[in-house]
This record gives structure tokens, C-alpha cells and sequence, in this order.
């Protein structure tokens, strides 16, 4: 039924910038929450949510974080380096920078800190984490995606030559190589060119755009998870990568 709802989710500095679309593709709404809680219970009511956002957390942590990382990362290339890596449960939820550090060292091999950029995803990985070990019924409608193995994917399974941004700044050429796969998958182009809704950047609009096109896979039924199939953490969370 093309009148009901999905969400492509990525944070951006004013919440959550969500993409809420129609199966087809025909209708998007975009627009920044403040909290994962508000998309969960949006007009919309999305049947499927497909956040840019780590969720399961594993306990201890291999060489290069868990196994959903390792599993995606040699498909992208040059863009790898954008598959952060996730630590142990203790590490995300410790109250600080050097606690966090301090967890990390002593659940991981190869002993290894939390980077300051993954540390600053923290609370967001939280948010949400909370909220599906409270409602197992969520946890079975939200998922983990990454918007450069979506790219992958509509690149017909190839990695993307340009980056998003060069120097923390927008590079023009690798936006308009997303902006060219989003239309090519159904998106309208007036929503893919248009200006991002305040609090959130042009690369954060596409990246929500991208995880909106795995959320019309998953609920088609042709989205895989990387790795097949998932392990779970304690509380029962999928750990893997759709796309």
C-alpha cells in the first residue's frame, strides 16, 4: 500500500534530519526532529525506519569493531574510512570522554580508545538504544543502515569515486553523484535538489535521502544484512548493516 509510511533517518546538529516516504517513492516529507522518539511516533507512524546510526552493542570488540563493519567495509573503497568502528557497550555508555577511552582499552583486541568523532555519536547511539531494549516491537521495525553502502548498492554494487565533503566542507562533485543515484531510484528530484530544512547540512539531506531508499528495500523485502545473518547483542539487538 503506497499510503503507507517509511523513514530514511541520519543525526544532524538540530536532531534527526528523516526522510518519510512512500513505498513508490512518489511522496517524501522531509523535515529535523528533535528526538528518535518523535519519528517513532510521527504522523506518519513509519513502518520501517532505517537510521544511519549503530545499533547492538556488543560486549567486547575484534580487530576493527564488530563484525557488521568488517563486513561492509572492503565494498567501498576509498569511502571505508566512513564505516566508524563501534565499541563495546561499556564504552558507549561511559560518562565521558576518558572513561569512554578507558572502557574501550579494556574490551577490545587489539586494545584501542574511542575516537573523539565516534565519541561525539555517543548519545545519539544511546537514544536509540534505549528505546529498543524498552519496546521489542520497535526493535523489529528499526534498522541499522549506512548511507555509502546504500550509495554502493544503487551504484550497482560499486564504490563511489567522489567523497561527500574535502576538508570538512561540501565537495560539489561527490553530491551531485548522490543527488544522480537518489532521482535514478525514484526519489523525486525536486526533493533530492532542494536546500536542507534547518539544523541539518546538504550532506546530511542526501545521506537521510539514501537510508529512505533501503528502507523502501528492507519493507520490499530485498534489502540483505551485512553479515547474513545477525548476531545479536545481550538484550537481543540486531547488529548488522542493511542495504
Amino acid at each position: 500500500m503506497d499510503d503507507q509510511w517509511l523513514a530514511g533517518v541520519d543525526g544532524c546538529p538540530g536532531g534527526w534530519v528523516v526522510a518519510y516516504v512512500t513505498p513508490s517513492g512518489s511522496e517524501v516529507r522531509v523535515r529535523v526532529e528533535r528526538r528518535f522518539a518523535d519519528i517513532v511516533t510521527a504522523p506518519e507512524a513509519p513502518a520501517v525506519i532505517a537510521v544511519d546510526m549503530p545499533i547492538g552493542l556488543p560486549e567486547r570488540v575484534g580487530p576493527g569493531g564488530r563484525e557488521a563493519e568488517n563486513a561492509v567495509r572492503p565494498r567501498l573503497g576509498a569511502r571505508q574510512s566512513s564505516v566508524f568502528s563501534v565499541p563495546s557497550r561499556a564504552a558507549v555508555h561511559a560518562p565521558d570522554y576518558g572513561a569512554a577511552c578507558a572502557a574501550a582499552l579494556a574490551t577490545s583486541e587489539p586494545p584501542r580508545k574511542v575516537s573523539r568523532q565516534l565519541f561525539m555519536l555517543t548519545g545519539k547511539i544511546r537514544e536509540i538504544d534505549a528505546l529498543l531494549i524498552a519496546d521489542p516491537e520497535l526493535a523489529a521495525r528499526v534498522f541499522e543502515v549506512h548511507p555509502e553502502v546504500a550509495f554502493w548498492r544503487m551504484n550497482g554494487e560499486a564504490a563511489l569515486a567522489e567523497p561527500k565533503k574535502v576538508k570538512s566542507r561540501p565537495h560539489p562533485p561527490g553530491l551531485a553523484q548522490r543527488r544522480a543515484l537518489l532521482i535514478g531510484a525514484g526519489l523525486p528530484a525536486v526533493v533530492v535538489e532542494a536546500p536542507p530544512p534547518k539544523g541539518a547540512g546538504p550532506d546530511d539531506l542526501l545521506d537521510a535521502l539514501a537510508c529512505a531508499v533501503t528502507a523502501r528495500r528492507l519493507r520490499a523485502g530485498v534489502a540483505t544484512p551485512f553479515p547474513d545473518p545477525p548476531p545479536r547483542d545481550r538484550h537481543g539487538l540486531r547488529m548488522a548493516i542493511w542495504a
